[in-house]
């Protein structure tokens, strides 16, 4: 589902986000992406989003080689991955209906099946009952979850989630796992980067460690055994 072989980012500058970087997550796994601040991990997630290229080496992501990805077909692409922020990136002055909405508004879906899709993710991660409410009136733990909902209203085969419980509490962050969990089940692919080693640490999940831009630790060996 996702093969990263000898990625390499150079920013201007000179600075190497990524170095060499090579792994392959299978369709189906969830799979963590830690490491210390600066090691790489937001930037292999946007070059998975196609936020950013790469510098050399190839990236795939569902048998599309996103280096000679042309620019008309990134939109296309972006669809079929959802993206989750730790800063949610939610349009305050619309209501938690239409920011669910916006993926399925920009993708041509009609009224009655964005209105389908919108109310049953946010009946997923529950807050159906807050559909008509502005982002600024929900706690942090909830304006995650819109950010969630929205990430998964178009049903993408992969969701990437860049600090997702970072400025959560022990709870809200294991609820947020849960429903990770949930999605999983079904299975969508997960890419999770988190600096909250405690919380995956009882997870018994496949874990991508990053050291100063390069891919220090994959423990897919260890969690076979």
């Amino acid at each position: 589902m996702i093969h990263f072989d000898n990625v390499t980012k150079r920013y201007p500058g000179g600075h190497e986000g990524l170095s060499n970087v090579s792994f392959h997550i299978d369709p189906g796994e969830m799979v963590f992406l830690t490491g210390h601040s600066g090691a790489g991990k937001s930037t292999l997630l946007k070059l998975i989003g196609l936020l950013e290229r790469s510098t050399r080496g190839q990236v795939r992501v569902a048998g599309r080689n996103l280096t000679r990805l042309g620019r008309g077909q990134i939109p296309y692409h972006r669809r079929e991955v959802g993206m989750i922020f730790q800063d949610h990136r939610l349009l305050h002055d619309r209501t938690v209906f239409d920011n669910v909405a916006m993926p399925l508004v920009v993708a041509g879906l009609g009224h009655i099946e964005i209105g389908r899709r919108v109310r049953a993710a946010l009946d997923k991660v529950g807050l159906l009952c807050k559909e008509k409410n502005l982002p600024v009136t929900l706690s942090g733990g909830e304006q995650q979850r819109v950010g969630i909902a929205r990430a998964v209203v178009s049903k993408p085969p992969v969701v990437l989630a860049d600090e997702p419980t970072g400025n959560l509490d022990p709870a809200l962050s294991r609820e947020i796992m849960n429903l990770f969990e949930q999605f999983n089940d079904v299975g969508v692919t997960l890419l999770i980067a988190t600096h909250d080693l405690e919380l995956i640490s009882h997870m018994n999940r496949r874990i991508l460690v990053l050291d100063k831009s390069r891919l220090a630790r994959d423990n897919a060996a260890e969690s076979v055994n």
